[in-house]
């Protein structure tokens, strides 16, 4: 790695995780040292039980996935990370609180800087900054996860399918949505039939138009009707 491509690692490591400051010169060259580059095409798995402790990962571009999948094999999203945010749930064999299968994959094509398990795990238990960042960003995910459980339990599909619609096309500045019928019952732990059904009574309300492997929000003012 040359020094530029070192020195722009620092920049970004130093920029998302408010531990950095906090480090000694060793461990500081220990994590750039170890840092790695990944690029995961879309539904790429970046972690998954049987792959081993991953490490942490901070997103450059791109969007992940992370989703438990039932006995049934049925996929419920626990939330998405997005560029510039770090996913310290790929280093789950560190944090003793989390004792569940987690799958994180690229719900797009992503790139990301991966500091190993391995590295993180003797830093993390000499530096008390690290750990307790560690634990405090499991925390503050776990708050999205309520989230989604409570959408799961009481809210009807319509409103979980236009909560979603919203947050990806109006609460982003987007009218047009690129996404699959089963990727979005994936994201919102529903089923595909059910998705297809609620996607059909809204382009018949006027609020959305249907195309492949499209919805495209017609009439955001409509849609809000359906939000809680």
């Amino acid at each position: 790695m040359t020094e530029q491509n070192r020195g722009v690692e620092e920049i970004l490591l130093s920029t998302a995780y408010p531990f950095w400051d906090r480090l000694t010169a060793e461990e500081r060259a220990e994590l750039l040292g170890s840092a790695a580059m990944a690029a995961y095409k879309k539904g790429e798995y970046v972690h998954r039980s049987d792959m081993g402790c991953t490490g942490a990962v901070l997103v450059l571009s791109g969007l992940l996935r992370v989703y438990i999948v039932s006995e049934e094999g049925r996929e419920v999203t626990l939330f998405r990370i997005h560029q510039g945010e770090p996913c310290v749930l790929a280093a789950s064999c560190l944090l003793e609180a989390v004792q569940f299968d987690l799958f994180i994959e690229a719900a797009e094509d992503a790139r990301a800087i991966v500091i190993p398990a391995g590295v993180l795990r003797p830093i993390m238990e000499s530096n008390p900054y690290v750990g307790l960042y560690m634990y405090r960003q499991a925390t503050e995910r776990f708050s999205d996860v309520m989230w989604m459980m409570q959408q799961i339990l009481f809210m009807g599909a319509d409103r979980r399918v236009a909560i979603f619609l919203w947050e990806e096309t109006a609460g982003k500045g987007q009218k047009a949505l690129r996404m699959t019928h089963d990727e979005i019952a994936r994201n919102i732990g529903s089923a595909r039939e059910v998705v297809s059904k609620v996607l059909k009574y809204l382009a018949e309300e006027g609020v959305v138009s249907l195309g492949r492997g499209r919805v495209e929000l017609t009439d955001p003012e409509k849609l809000r009707k359906f939000l809680p």
